[in-house]
Order: structure tokens, then sequence, then C-alpha cells
């Protein structure tokens, strides 16, 4: 099937939501408390998106596939957490979640234990979530989607902008400590950020692992 951008962008963010969802339950069930997940302010996690995007687009000849879509849902989702996780850590000097202490784990940025589950979420997507969507989508008049798609992508700049310049002071704020013992930096950075406004307090609830590299 041929999507067009506001098709793919309209998806990005419902799985966007989704992924969101996802974190915010798996979170706050941890924490017995709401925890607003992601590096945005809005309620989506664009990694999720994004993954969905690259399944759609490569992975639809792998439908009659199962096993094969299982294990390349792995590597999809895989790759990208991997990635942002690299990416985030060069950009603020910190790093957002560590698999370290778990078991097949890869630098700690990916492990198994989150692998598996993707494969599953990959499957789910391609043979339930998707179709759904796609015919909701295909029902809906152009112009509704056109306003959706607008809008939407204002909402997605404006909330990259807000947010990419949180994550700037809160770097600031990490070039500030000076000492050698790292965790030490990262308890005295989380301390000073805490003192923050609402926006830069909701980045370290939302990354409770995050640490000082």
């Amino acid at each position: 099937m041929n999507y067009s951008v506001k098709e793919l962008f309209i998806l990005f963010m419902i799985y966007s939501f989704i992924g969101w969802v996802i974190e915010m339950i798996d979170r706050s069930i941890i924490d017995k408390k709401i925890v607003n997940r992601g590096f945005l302010i809005g309620p989506y996690c664009p990694i999720y998106g994004c993954g969905a995007i690259l399944m759609i687009l490569l992975l639809q000849r792998y439908i009659k596939e199962p096993i094969t879509l299982f294990f390349m849902s792995m590597v999809i989702f895989s790759i990208l957490e991997y990635t942002t996780s690299y990416v985030m850590e060069k950009l603020f000097k910190a790093r957002w979640w560590d698999y370290s202490n778990t078991r097949f784990n890869l630098n700690g940025r990916i492990c198994l234990e989150t692998m598996i589950p993707f494969g599953f979420a990959g499957m789910i997507a391609m043979y339930i979530v998707n179709p759904f969507f796609v015919r909701c989508l295909q029902r809906t008049p152009d112009i509704i989607l056109t306003i959706a798609f607008v809008t939407l992508s204002i909402i997605l700049i404006i909330d990259l902008s807000l947010s990419t310049s949180i994550m700037a002071n809160v770097t600031k704020t990490i070039k500030k400590v000076k000492k050698d013992n790292t965790e030490e930096i990262t308890k005295k950075v989380k301390d000073l950020v805490m003192q923050k406004n609402y926006f830069k307090k909701r980045i370290i609830k939302a990354f409770p692992k995050f640490k000082i590299k």
C-alpha cells in the first residue's frame, strides 16, 4: 500500500501517543503515581512513532512470514533505541536510560528484556492495529486529514522547540557541576534541576535512571 505524507505523519503521531500511554502506565505502576514519560512535553513518545513507521514501510513484505516479522521488529526497534540513546547522550551529556544491570544488554542501551516485547508489539501492530488505523484514515475526508496534519505538525514543532530549550538548560546545569565522582555529579544535577520549574523537574521524573556521562 502507498501512503501519503499526511497519512504517515498522522500514523506517526498515533503510535507516538500509544507509546506514551504504554510508558506512562509502566512507570506509573512502578512509582505508584502518574508520570509523564518521554522527552517531549506533550503526550507522545516519538521513538515509538518512528519505529512504527519504519515497520510499516519496511516490513510489509514479511506480512505472511510471522517469525521473520517478529525478529525484524526486534531489530528495527533495537537499532532505533540504541541510536536514540547514543545521540541523546552525545547531545545532552547524560544517559537517559541504562540497562547495564540487566542481563543480555548491549552497552546498557538495549537489552533482550525489551527487545522481545518489541518483537511481539511489532506483530500486533502489523496484523491488528495498523490495518484498523489505515481503514479509519481511508474513511476520513481529505480535508479532515489536512487539518489534522497541519495542527499536529504545528503542535509537534512548538513542543520540539520548547523541549530542546529545556534540555539545553539541563545540559548547562550539568556543565556547571564539576566533581570527580560521577554518582555525586548525577545526584547534584538532579537536586539542582528539581529546584527548577515544572518542565525541568518533569524531565528528571520521566527518566529516573538519568545518569551523567
